[in-house]
Order: structure tokens, then sequence, then C-alpha cells
């Protein structure tokens, strides 16, 4: 029989529980997977279509910045309750709850003829995937052991990025045949059916698991817990990474490459949708091989430290040699997918930190340094392009220079270093101990 939860407590696996059977298991990888390529593909649609949306609405890269980066406000913002409540409610309820306003967001972006409203609509989509990464990851805490999360992480966040690639070429191709504002509709009406699967599928729990997750303690002590979260030791360190690491990413694939190739080399939408494609199969190819590099090396820090310096030397890459064109600008951006992917190791060394009563707490609140990373870092790079006047390019009209780009991408780079820095002096629990 497994033991109840302590009260006040999130319950974690039990080894003394049966093994769930596979085809349980294959049903709910594959129903948190889904809800997680809605997530993906709403982040990254605005680099491919960033350039159309510009044309139609007068956007300057200061505007398109803050556009793509309100996701990240909303799903960040949503994540201090939203720790205080998977904790308190379990995480199903949580995904069934927001996914509406997902929902909502594809709606209003979709019909917006101005900034604001879109901005509104790409809000309500932050908000409303807030839970589709951090609810399946605090399911795979509860039904699966503590050594196997990076890997877990690792899949999660590789079939889950299948969205991505939804967001390059083949959101391309649907704008040019049916325009962005009905792809956005299909997307809404995809994610609804998304959320009654995980209505009817997922469970918090395994099968023969008591599920006490939502009765112990109150949303007051549940609150409470978050100054307990801050103060364990290394949270600051693993905070600093968070905050620059995946945003540094996002911020080319979700944003700044479709600009950066339009621009500086003359793609068209064809051509951005595809180079971002690369971009995006690299990374998940990427994320399946890092996931388990916590085990192979002992620990989290060596391969965190090798994928952020992969990272930040790629940016300078970008910098020198990006404006080649042809088959140095895609290996460029294939390299970068690859080496950017070490986001599951980082995330494991996160959640390695904290004890199974602020587990939900401990990695939403990490995921708010990710997300209002984001925020951030996309904005800062708008304001940094938007700084530079327009220029001749090739097609003949205005467009951003070369060096306006370099300046960004040479801003993420030093970003990335400067928090590795501070991340360093992080405690590493050895893989299986915590």
């Amino acid at each position: 029989m497994s033991k109840p939860a302590q009260p006040g407590t999130a319950t974690a696996y039990d080894p003394a529980t049966p093994s769930p059977a596979t085809t349980t298991v294959v049903l709910l990888f594959a129903v948190l997977c889904a809800i997680y390529v809605v997530s993906q593909f709403l982040r990254n649609s605005v680099g491919v279509i960033a350039p159309d949306i510009a044309r139609e609405l007068d956007l300057a890269p200061q505007a398109l910045g803050i556009l793509s980066s309100a996701f990240f406000l909303g799903f960040a913002a949503a994540q201090i309750p939203l720790g205080a409540t998977i904790d308190r409610y379990g995480p199903k309820r949580c995904m069934m709850a927001s996914v509406g306003l997902a929902v909502l967001g594809c709606a209003v972006f979709a019909w917006s003829q101005s900034l604001a409203a879109l901005t509104v609509g790409r809000v309500l989509m932050g908000i409303g995937c807030s839970s589709f990464f951090m609810g399946p990851l605090t399911i795979y805490t509860r039904w699966f052991r503590a050594d196997r999360f990076s890997t877990l992480a690792g899949i999660q966040l590789g079939i889950g990025t299948m969205g991505t690639l939804f967001a390059t070429a083949p959101l391309a191709l649907s704008t040019e045949l049916y325009g962005w504002r009905a792809t956005f509709l299909f997307v809404g009406v995809g994610a609804a059916i998304v959320g009654l699967l995980v209505a009817v599928i997922v469970r918090d729990n395994p099968p023969g698991h008591v599920d006490e997750s939502h009765r112990p303690g109150s949303l007051r002590e549940s609150f409470a817990g978050l100054g307990e979260v801050i103060r364990v030791p290394g949270f600051w360190q693993l905070f600093s990474i968070q905050f620059v690491g995946y945003s540094t990413f996002v911020a080319i694939l979700g944003l700044w490459g479709g600009p950066f190739v339009t621009d500086v080399l003359g793609f068209d939408l064809v051509e951005r949708g595809n180079i971002m494609l690369v971009m995006a199969a690299a990374h998940i190819v990427g994320l399946f091989c890092w996931g388990p590099t916590d085990r192979l090396f002992g620990g989290r820090f060596v391969p965190v430290t090798i994928g952020a310096m992969w990272t930040a030397t790629m940016m300078v890459v970008l910098c020198l040699f990006g404006d080649r064109g042809g088959a140095v600008t895609y290996a460029i951006f294939i390299v970068l997918g690859f080496g950017a992917a070490y986001v599951p190791v980082q995330t494991a060394h996160g959640r390695a930190l904290f004890d199974r009563r602020l587990v939900g707490r401990g990695i939403t609140l990490l995921n708010l340094a990710t997300m209002g990373g984001v925020f951030v870092m996309q904005a800062v790079t708008g304001v940094i392009i938007g700084a530079f006047s327009p220029e001749p390019g090739p097609a003949g009209d205005l467009v951003r220079p070369f060096v306006a780009y370099q300046a960004a991408f040479a801003f993420l780079a030093i970003a990335i270093v400067a928090a590795w820095f501070i991340y360093r002096t992080a405690p590493d629990p050895r893989v299986g101990a915590e």
C-alpha cells in the first residue's frame, strides 16, 4: 500500500506503488506532450510571421519585441499562483482550468486589428499555457523515480517542442494559404480538443496511489511556502541561469531569427520558415541527447556549463558570420539550436534543490525566471535593434542593418556568461541522491 502524503505536502513517487500498465503510461505521456505542443507553438509563433504582422500594422522592432514577449509576461505572472495551486489542487485541475484561456487568447489574436489587442491575445495565451510544462513535470515527480526526472523532462521537451516545428515552415505555409489569422483559429480549436483529452486521460497520481494533494493545508500556507523556496540554498544561482538560458534560444527562434534572415539575407516567408524549421529540428534532437547527460556526468553542473558556453559561443559566431548566407547561416542556426537544448538538465538541477513539500512551488518559481527572462530579453533586444536606423535592404526596401542584430546577439552572449558566473556556485546534489 502506498504511503499517504503528510499534511501540507504534495504527493511524490512511492516505490511501494505498483508500476502502472505500459498502455497507461504511454497515453499519459502522449496527452501531456500534446498539451505542451500547444504551448511551444504559441510561444514561438511570432518569429516566422513577424515581418507580415509588422507590414500589416506598421510595427517597429520595439513593438514586435513587446508583442512577442507579452506571451512570456503572462506566462511568468501566472507562475507564483500556479505553483501554490498545483501543490494545493493538483496539476490536472490547473491544466484544465488554464486551457480555456489559451483558446480565448488564440481567438483574440486572430481577430485583433491593433497592437494593443494583439498584445492582449498574447498575454491570454501565456497565462493559458502557464501550466502545460510545470503540470506534466509535477506529474512525473509523482509517477517516476527522481533519477529519471532529467530524462523525462528531456522527453517532454523533445516531443512537446514539435510545436516549435509547427511554428516554422508549416506556419509559413498555412499563412501563405489561409493567412495567419485563420491559422490561429485552427490552433485554438486544436487546443480545446487537447484540453478535453487531459480531462479524460490524465491522472495526478499513478493507479493505486492515494491522491491527497488537494486536501491538506490551505492556500495561505501554500503561498507562505514561497518564502521557504527562495531561501533554499542554490535557488538564486539557478534563478540566474534560468533567466537567460532558455530566453536566448527563444529570442532567436521565436522572434528575431525570422526578421534577421529577412532584413540581412533577403529571405522570403517560405525561406525563413525553412531555416527556422531546421533550427527547431536540431533543438529537438538536442533535447533528447542532453536529457540523460546528468546521469552520464553524475551531476548537472558540467552539462549545464557546456550548454551555456556553447550557446554563448554560437551567438558570437552568429554576430561574426551570420551574414554569409547559404550553408554557413544554416549551419550556425543548426548548431545553435542543438547546443541550446540543455534546458532539461538545467530544469532537473532546479528540481533537485527542493523536497517534495516544495517541489511544485519550487519548479514553478524557477519557471518564472525562465519565462520572465524571455519577456525581458525579447523586449530589451527589440529596443537594441530599434535603436539603429533602417537602411536599404537586399530587395531595395528599408530594413534594419546587420549591425543592429549584431548588437542584440552580443548582448545575449554577454548575458549568458554573466549568469553562468552566478550559477557556478550552486550546490549540485548527486544524481539519484535527492
